[in-house]
């Protein structure tokens, strides 16, 4: 998908591995964080959000046909809402790093999200994505043909069962920021730790005074519809972004930073509303170049240098096909479904390691 030409050809075409002095040039005209831009996005989004709560606190003694969609609509603010917390996290949004961190916190409790955990695990998603032995923190679980084929049948059921779309889209979202969130991975230390249990009390907190404000019932379903919402399109983005189907991935000192970023995250190309609603985080493979760009800033990067333009963008309706995607393919360097590896095992595409365990219907 993400493809950029190697070398300046005759019409131009831009490089694909410029020096590194070049591409940090070049992306470190964005990085500067504008304060009027980040103020607004507040407003315009957090403000927006907190106006529908205010609604739906009415529009329940009315009717649940306007409270729903008024949910729905702050599933997706909540959506927009996230990527200023992400933003907040990387130290983009504002140059202050105390307002960063009271917004990234503000921000986090409104997506039930501990915000120095989710920082600190996010910043390993960002220095191993791409990277074939150091998966495992802050993304998607990922096994490679040859893994697969070399598991044991339970591990094969569980991968396939953790890869279906059901659970992927639907399930997973709900438990990864209500269950996953209130506890801290093994790894986590000190502050990213603390951070977690802090959250679950302010969660707490939060949670029984809007209970006696709308009433128990009346507030669980208008947050679990707001949280559906945004946490099902939030894994839904986070899922694109890394998992089509030429996606990068390398070994070892084959890893290169530039390559994962350019040509392993997605440029997400989506109609304007749905681009705002996600602040702009279709613009993945500019994030992932430099994590200090804030998301106000991503597109005019994206448009300011000839070099991106030889990212071929995704488009929503191409991504859909991304759904069947399941394992990495060495041999074609391609994310492949299991019934392309089911054909690639009947054409003796596919050397088996473990003969007695695999079948055409693995």
């Amino acid at each position: 998908m993400n493809s950029i030409d190697s070398k300046p050809g005759p019409n131009g075409s831009p490089p694909a591995n410029p020096s590194k002095s070049d591409w940090k040039t070049l992306v470190s005209k964005y990085q500067e964080p504008d304060a009027a831009k980040a103020c607004w996005q507040l407003v315009n989004t957090l403000g927006l959000y907190l106006g529908l709560w205010v609604l739906m606190f009415f529009s329940i003694s009315i009717s649940w046909w306007i409270t729903v969609p008024l949910a729905v609509l702050a599933g997706g603010l909540l959506v927009r809402s996230f990527i200023i917390f992400h933003d907040c996290g990387h130290g983009s949004f504002f140059k202050s790093k105390r307002a960063n961190d009271f917004w990234g916190i503000v921000t986090g409790l409104l997506s039930f999200t501990p915000y120095h955990h989710w920082k600190w695990e996010h910043s390993v998603h960002h220095a191993s994505t791409g990277h074939l032995e150091r998966r495992g923190v802050g993304d998607i679980w990922t096994m490679t043909v040859e893994e697969y084929l070399q598991s044991s049948r339970w591990k094969r059921f569980t991968y396939r069962l953790v890869r279906n779309p059901v659970i992927l889209f639907v399930i997973a979202p709900l438990y990864v920021f209500l269950v996953n969130q209130r506890f801290p991975l093994a790894k986590a230390k000190g502050r990213a730790r603390t951070s977690v249990w802090i959250t679950n009390l302010a969660l707490l907190a939060i949670s029984i005074g809007l209970s006696c404000i709308y009433g128990f019932l009346p507030w669980l379903i208008i947050q679990l519809i707001v949280l559906t919402v945004s946490a099902t399109v939030g894994v839904w983005l986070f899922y694109v972004q890394h998992q089509f189907e030429d996606a990068y991935w390398e070994h070892g000192d084959e890893w290169n930073f530039f390559d994962a970023a350019i040509k392993g995250s997605s440029y997400y190309k989506l109609p304007k509303v749905l681009q705002w609603f996600t602040g702009n985080i279709g613009f993945h493979h500019i994030h992932h170049l430099s994590s200090r760009i804030p998301n106000y800033n991503l597109e005019r990067c994206h448009y300011s240098d000839p070099m991106f333009s030889g990212v071929e963008p995704l488009t929503f309706w191409a991504s859909l096909k991304t759904i069947t995607y399941r394992l990495w393919d060495e041999n074609s360097r391609k994310l492949i479904s299991f019934a392309q590896l089911r054909r690639n095992i009947r054409l003796g595409l596919v050397q088996l390691v473990a003969r007695s365990e695999v079948s055409p219907t693995a």
